[in-house]
């Protein structure tokens, strides 16, 4: 008979922490008239080195949390822990790239739009700054255009230099908020695609948000379906399996189907977690 010897308690693997976590995080801010809540103890967990997407319809106050999570605005109930320490401010652990072109001072070429917030921060020795803004530009495919002012560069090539900006930093969590909306369909596939390899390059924790299932099941390992405003969690979702080279497949096709149904085939009968 096989004899099975019981494992030690200290021989058994320590379990994973979360690197983020949103602890019934309720969100609201005001209005001219009114106070509104943007999220109703929303709670989630991201782990190192996971490419964790929020995912809900306009007004679920995805980029609200994003907000909270960078330090921009604490939550009125609940609490939100980075290496398991309470957010009170912004930091430098945390960097965020918007949808918006105009985030880069126009007034700064590429390499000093990369260099500033090291620079700003102190983050590295200032002896480092150059090299290091050199090596992500050369990540992002813009080296030849480290001198170029961002007038000079289109939409995507904006959104790399924003993106290296941020990884330059070494952050704990990079904050991507709806990126790729404002680009032209060719130009988002070809970002989406780049981000990945970067994530495959240099292994970093991303935080997205979007309102597109499409491009949750792209880009995520998983997924946090959130409900119409006021936002609350309707499922969180496994992607992993799910990519460009599944994209059109019937599994593929299946899981946008049923994220659709969540977010506009059923009322929200409370919480559930899949």
């Amino acid at each position: 008979m096989l004899s099975v010897v019981p494992q030690e308690l200290g021989d058994r693997p320590a379990p994973v922490a979360p690197l983020l976590q949103v602890d019934r995080a309720t969100l609201q801010y005001k209005t001219r008239d009114h106070v509104v809540t943007a999220t109703y103890k929303v709670s989630f967990e991201v782990f190192a080195g996971d490419r964790y997407i929020l995912l809900g319809p306009s007004g679920c106050g995805k980029s609200t949390l994003l907000k909270a999570i960078g330090g921009f605005l604490p939550p009125v109930e609940g609490e939100i822990r980075l290496g398991g320490r309470k957010i009170t401010r912004p930091g430098a652990d945390r960097m965020m790239v918007f949808q918006e072109f105009d985030q880069l001072p126009p007034w700064l070429t590429v390499i000093e739009n990369v260099m500033f917030p090291m620079r700003k921060t102190g983050r590295f020795p200032v002896a480092e700054l150059r090299d290091r803004a050199r090596s992500v530009i050369e990540k992002v495919g813009l080296s030849r255009f480290e001198n170029a002012y961002p007038h000079t560069l289109s939409g995507g090539m904006k959104q790399r230099v924003a993106i290296a900006r941020a990884l330059a930093m070494e952050p704990a969590v990079l904050l991507m908020d709806e990126p790729f909306a404002a680009l032209d369909a060719l130009t988002r596939q070809r970002m989406q695609q780049e981000l990945l390899a970067l994530w495959d390059d240099i292994g970093f924790t991303l935080l997205f948000v979007t309102h597109s299932i499409e491009e949750a099941i792209l880009l995520g390992n998983r997924i946090l379906v959130l409900t119409p405003h006021p936002g609350q969690v309707r499922a969180e979702l496994d992607a992993e399996a799910y990519g460009f080279d599944l994209r059109g497949s019937a599994d593929f096709n299946g899981l946008q189907r049923r994220i659709s149904h969540m977010l506009f085939g059923e009322k929200v009968q409370g919480v559930s977690h899949e």
